[in-house]
């Protein structure tokens, strides 16, 4: 079997290996666009197999919290394009994930103050940080028909952009508890009609944007994250492997590039989600206490995935890829840092060498 080190042809593109940075929020993009810090941060980060950048909003609604870029407009196209050129200076790949928030956003966040958008009138349970400290979440405006074709129609332009803007491919965002996890869930999604009601009504959305999306770009540039059963953002999910095993079935004739998942803590709904998936499988391994490191990468030998991702050290060590074949050091993440500011715990970690 191949360890984490060794290459993958990822549905036509060469991964130099298998370790892939997996999408962080950072808030750090000033109107929206990201900027000469955020091509410092990807560039330095180019030695993984794959880059999943940061969620990226594929419409002015689909904004969750602020400072957070875009690619529905023509500036956002052109500042993403000096990010993508970084990297693939470096050697890198780079793919989008193209984010749609939901119903996890705020009026303050969005243009004219209008509501977050939803499956249903249903708000989630909880507070979100907004340019203005943090805030009650509240009732989402419901989707229409033809703004569920509007949304479907939005992340097929985002992906477009995101071709042009250089990225290797886009993620859908299927996770986390955002927009396509809504449609996804139980509490979140009470409708009656052909986007709920039912596992087929509830996979739909997901699959109709990911087939318009494939449409749009080519499947072989379009992964899906999803995190099945998990409760983020208020999600409540029954009969998990049976909505995530009837999503399998019907995004596999698409022949996506990947599929990522974020791992429950049930190892055997992961084995079983695998050998359902016809293509690349992705894994944010559970890891309960700690992050994801050296321990995980015999998870690759083993044939649990083809790739491993990893967060919160990738954040604070530009080159994971060298420190994990060396067995550490291993830089500690700033927490205070995560989100906002300016290049301090964003491009000022120190690699190896130094």
């Amino acid at each position: 079997m191949p360890t984490a080190f060794d290459p993958l042809d990822l549905a036509g593109t060469r991964l130099r290996n298998r370790i892939a940075m997996a999408p962080m929020t950072r808030s750090r993009a000033a109107g929206n666009l990201p900027d000469e810090s955020t091509t410092t941060y990807y560039r330095q980060r180019a030695t993984a197999g794959l880059i999943i950048t940061e969620g990226v909003q594929p419409s002015v609604r689909g904004q969750g919290y602020p400072s957070t870029p875009g690619l529905h407009s023509d500036s956002q196209v052109a500042a993403w394009r000096k990010v993508t050129d970084a990297v693939h200076a470096e050697g890198g790949v780079i793919f989008a994930q193209l984010m749609h928030a939901g119903r996890i956003s705020h009026p303050s966040s969005l243009p004219d103050g209008r509501p977050p958008l939803g499956p249903s009138a249903v708000a989630a349970e909880g507070r979100i940080f907004t340019a203005d400290g943090m805030r009650d979440l509240i009732t989402p405006e419901e989707l229409t028909e033809d703004g569920i074709a509007e949304v479907i129609a939005e992340f097929a332009a985002a992906a477009r952009n995101a071709v042009d803007a250089g990225f290797d491919g886009v993620e859908l965002h299927g996770a986390n508890g955002y927009l396509l996890h809504q449609f996804l869930s139980d509490n979140a999604n009470l409708r009656t009609d052909g986007w709920g009601g039912s596992v087929g009504g509830r996979i739909r959305l997901t699959v109709e944007v990911a087939r318009a999306v494939a449409a749009a770009i080519g499947s072989r540039r379009v992964g899906l994250r999803i995190s099945p059963g998990s409760g983020s953002n208020d999600i409540v999910e029954h009969a998990v492997a049976e909505s995530y095993s009837a999503l399998i079935d019907a995004i596999n004739p698409l022949h996506l590039a990947y599929l990522h998942v974020l791992e429950s803590p049930d190892r055997g709904l992961t084995l079983r989600l695998r050998d359902r998936f016809d293509g690349a499988f992705l894994l944010n391994p559970h890891t309960p206490g700690r992050q994801t490191g050296t321990a995980d990468l015999p998870l690759v030998e083993q044939g649990v995935a083809d790739a491993l991702t990893f967060g919160s050290l990738f954040l604070a060590n530009p080159d994971l890829p060298a420190r994990l074949a060396a067995g550490g050091p291993f830089n500690t993440p700033d927490a205070a840092t995560l989100y906002g500011g300016g290049d301090h715990g964003y491009t000022d970690y120190p690699p190896l060498a130094a």
